[in-house]
Parts: structure tokens; C-alpha cells; sequence
């Protein structure tokens, strides 16, 4: 069983009022749920209990600045996979190189129209929808993951994972019955673009770890001889 959210959920993190208002107001307007922040203690300190499909991201915030905030972002298991556009003053090309290999996602230049940053928003979304995003909450026999909140369990108890471990569950799962080979799950999940034997032999080590720890559950993760594995939803 699926289940789909009724609503992206986008995080303002920015400390002019005037922009931050803008912004939401044509975020709400097209549908999106905003909530926004000011600061980026402020902002951490939300994420601790709440996640969002996307993040909006100020540069020249006080204190904290929005750069300290990206690489914060990203190093912390909970919040590493969430999209973030940074808004950059016009000129600091400097901030969005670095903002990017910190590993934003996009950027806009200050000033900018909502409808640029809207399309942005969107393209940036859709591109999560089409690696099955959208979908927030999966259930199957006795396992449920959780996108959002990158959580699993079984029998609803938790189950531990590593993060390359999630991905891989995850990429099986949004396949939906798919069979992935070796290579493609390389490329999706470790970003090796050519298979040599040592890296397929990551999978496979990935998958046995994978079934160990969903234990009577791991019977969905199928062997096809010769090619790859796929995951199996059928009672």
C-alpha cells in the first residue's frame, strides 16, 4: 500500500519578512505548505522535528550565514537528501559555486521574479517525482518505509540502516518490480557511470547485509540470476 502526501512541503529559510512573504504567498498560492524560518539557528533547530520535500535557502542570513547552514544540511543523516535552492545576491558568484558544491541543488540571483523561483521549485520537485519522491510512506506485508523521514521498519520495529543500505531499498522499491541490474544500481546509488567486478561485488554485498537486517521480509529482495535483483510487493 501507498500513500501519497497531499502536499509538498517547502521550508523558507530567509530573513528579510518582505521577501520571505513574497515567496510564500506564491509558493501557497500554487499549492505548495510553507513554513518559514529567519535564522539559521532557527531553521536547524525546526528541522530537528519536521522535514520538507524543499528547502529554500538564504545566503546573507545573520549569524549563522546560509552556507554554514547548507554544509550543515548536508552532513546530517536526516537531512542530507533534501533539495535546496539557494538565493544569492546578484554578483556573488562566488557564493553560488561554493553553494553548490556543498551540494545545493540550484540557485536563484536576487532579485528575482516568484515566477522564476516557482519554476525552479517545480522542475526541482518533478525531478523527485520521477525517482518516486512523491511517494512518502510505503507498506508491504510487514515492512514500511518511510521517504521523508528515511526510517524502516519490520513489525514496527525500527531497523537500522546505513545510508547507502536506504537507497538501495529504496531504488528497488520505486522500480516497482522492475529488475535493476548490477550496473544500474551502481551508477543510481554509488555513481560509478562502468561496472568492474570489485564494485558489483558492492551490491551484492550491500543486498546480503540489506536481507539480513529486514529479516522475514528479505524474501522480497529477489535474485535474478545473471542480471540483477528486484523487489517483490506480492503476499
Amino acid at each position: 500500500m501507498i500513500e501519497a502526501m497531499t502536499k509538498e512541503k517547502i521550508f523558507i529559510i530567509e530573513d528579510d519578512k518582505d521577501i520571505s512573504r513574497l515567496v510564500q504567498y506564491n509558493l501557497d498560492k500554487a499549492g505548495y505548505a510553507c513554513t518559514a524560518a529567519y535564522t539559521g539557528e532557527q531553521a536547524l533547530d525546526i528541522l530537528k522535528s519536521r522535514m520538507f520535500s524543499l528547502i529554500i535557502l538564504d545566503v546573507m542570513l545573520p549569524g549563522m550565514d546560509g552556507l554554514e547552514v547548507c554544509r550543515s544540511l548536508r552532513q546530517a543523516e536526516r537531512t542530507r537528501n533534501i533539495p535546496i535552492i539557494m538565493l544569492t545576491a546578484k554578483g556573488e558568484e562566488v557564493d553560488r559555486v561554493v553553494g553548490l558544491e556543498m551540494g545545493a541543488d540550484d540557485y536563484v540571483v536576487k532579485p528575482f521574479s516568484p515566477r522564476e523561483l516557482l519554476l525552479r521549485v517545480k522542475a526541482i520537485l518533478r525531478r523527485g517525482d520521477e525517482r518516486g519522491s512523491a511517494v512518502e510512506i510505503f507498506r508491504t506485508g510487514s515492512l514500511e518505509v518511510d521517504f521523508s523521514k528515511i526510517q524502516a521498519s519490520v513489525k514496527d520495529k525500527p531497523v537500522e540502516l546505513a545510508a547507502k543500505e536506504f537507497e538501495l531499498l529504496t531504488t528497488l522499491i520505486k522500480a516497482k518490480g522492475r529488475v535493476l541490474s548490477r550496473e544500474h544500481l551502481l551508477n543510481a546509488i554509488w555513481g560509478y557511470d562502468q561496472a568492474v567486478e570489485i564494485q558489483t561485488r558492492t551490491v551484492d554485498v550491500h543486498i546480503r547485509t540489506l536481507r539480513k537486517k529486514l529479516k522475514g521480509e528479505a524474501v522480497r529482495i529477489v535474485t535474478v540470476k545473471g542480471y540483477g535483483y528486484r523487489f517483490d510487493t506480492e503476499e
